[in-house]
């Protein structure tokens, strides 16, 4: 008869690509596996202000696949609310969330004061989900651990990164565990990159595994495979040529560094006219400067990564971000938040978004509820800072630039496994997503597969 050697328990990232948080509980030991905000629609983002499944002081030690807030954004909450453990990443993700973590905090206050301002909000008064102060706080928690070298949780549990490719720093969770005089061993994907990408380098091959999470974003589509250099450049060109300014919506992290190498390649090549690039993003300044300096975790060489970081002008000062709005030269402004749900590019959509001249760019998915996949879906206004607002500008989106796998590539990397899992669980992707990749991956491989239910516990045997 089996006997069960850990349970698994997922408090997030089931039924929506967003509020990773898997709790592995290993005898009398919880480990908690990313720890994020949940986005996108309001009662998802709602998620956020219940209180966690199990008491952050019963949490001995979280586990980080990767910076994005989607991935780490609650951290701030679970150290305010007792948790007192380390929180294990790579160092390239500890030190995107140094700037991530505290940019989230003061937005979060930002957004609180401006509502109590205006009245926008049913709370009265509204408050952030946590402050910057909260968020500065919970870094001293952070413990690196390098992509490959095996650390010991307990005496039973050893964690080892792996290589994901999504971002700077993007990791799997690679967790052994003992049990008697066996071993089994538990693989947590983070979010995939893929094969081809210009900046990041490829997922680590798994030769074999007993359980394995995996996400789900693309598994129901496959990725643009054309050139990313043409598509931009017919994008900068036809924008430019009628007097217009490019807006990018751009991820600070990962997204933006790929466009900067991708319009720098291009101007050189003078495929593209030589018009000026603004990159009006403080956190985005920030994370271009850890991609710089963290080259193991890149493809591109010093001098290439040189040129990219070199290309725009640094925008940190927000009245000089205002004054782009009233320069009528043509130009790109590159802004986050890369799914327009925060940040400067607000503002710049409620300039340029009005005018048919313009372009608004958008460089990958776009989570459901967020104003950017409402604009992809044709959405005539948007709603920013309590007023509907036109959207006559073009809307397109570069989906070959996005740094998920697809469900082909997903088959691909499973595909390099010796035998079988026990069981694969398929998260972090909408219900249709994550469905279709469990079919094709018992279709295709015979693998035993499992949408999990959320809070539902599952027992490793």
């Amino acid at each position: 008869m089996s006997e069960t050697f850990a349970r698994l328990r997922f408090l997030g990232a089931v039924g929506t690509v967003t509020g990773s948080r898997f709790l592995l509980q290993v005898r009398r030991r919880n480990y908690l596996v990313d720890c994020g905000l949940f986005q996108g629609y309001k009662q998802l983002r709602l998620r956020n202000w219940s209180p966690l499944a199990i008491s952050p002081r019963q949490i001995n030690a979280v586990l980080l696949t990767h910076a994005h807030l989607d991935h780490s954004g609650y951290l701030p909450v679970l150290c305010r609310d007792g948790f007192s453990g380390n929180i294990w990443a790579t160092p390239a993700s500890r030190d995107l969330c140094r700037y991530l973590l505290p940019d989230s905090g003061f937005i979060q206050e930002k957004d609180a004061a401006f509502a109590n301002r205006h009245g926008h909000s049913r709370h009265h008064p509204a408050r952030p989900l946590y402050t910057q102060a909260e968020a500065e706080t919970c870094l001293s928690q952070f413990r690196t651990l390098r992509i490959g070298k095996p650390r010991r949780l307990d005496k039973r549990t050893e964690l080892r990164f792996l290589r994901a490719g999504h971002i700077p720093g993007a990791a799997m969770v690679d967790l052994c565990i003992d049990h008697g005089k066996q071993h089994r061993r538990i693989v947590f994907s983070g979010d995939l990159g893929h094969e081809d990408s210009a900046t990041m380098p490829p997922p680590d091959k798994l030769d074999q595994v007993d359980y394995l999470v995996v996400e789900s974003t693309y598994g129901n589509r496959q990725r643009d495979r054309s050139d990313p250099e043409q598509a931009l450049a017919e994008v900068i060109c036809s924008t430019v040529a009628r007097g217009g300014t490019l807006i990018i919506p751009a991820f600070a992290v990962g997204r933006t560094q790929l466009l900067l190498h991708h319009i720098r390649r291009l101007i050189d090549s003078r495929r593209i006219p030589r018009v000026p690039v603004f990159l009006d993003s403080p956190l985005a300044i920030n994370a271009t400067e850890v991609f710089a300096n963290h080259p193991d975790d890149h493809r591109l060489s010093v001098e290439q990564a040189e040129a990219a970081c070199a290309l725009p002008r640094y925008v940190r000062d927000p009245e000089e971000s205002k004054r782009l709005d009233a320069d009528p030269v043509p130009k790109i402004i590159i802004a986050g938040s890369g799914m327009a749900t925060g940040g400067r590019v607000l503002h710049h959509l409620k300039v340029y978004g009005p005018d048919p001249r313009h372009c608004i760019l958008f460089s990958g998915y776009q989570a459901g509820g967020t104003r950017g996949a409402a604009m992809l879906a044709g959405a005539e206004t948007i709603k920013i800072h309590g007023q509907e607002w036109p959207i006559k500008a073009e809307v397109r989106n570069l989906d070959m630039l996005s740094a998920h796998a697809d469900a082909g590539e997903i088959i691909a990397w499973l595909k390099t496994l010796k035998r079988p899992p026990r069981q694969v669980f398929i998260v972090h992707g909408e219900p249709e997503a994550s469905d279709a990749l469990r079919q094709r991956i018992e279709d295709e491989l015979d693998f035993n597969c499992v949408v999990p239910e959320a809070l539902q516990p599952y027992e490793l045997t």
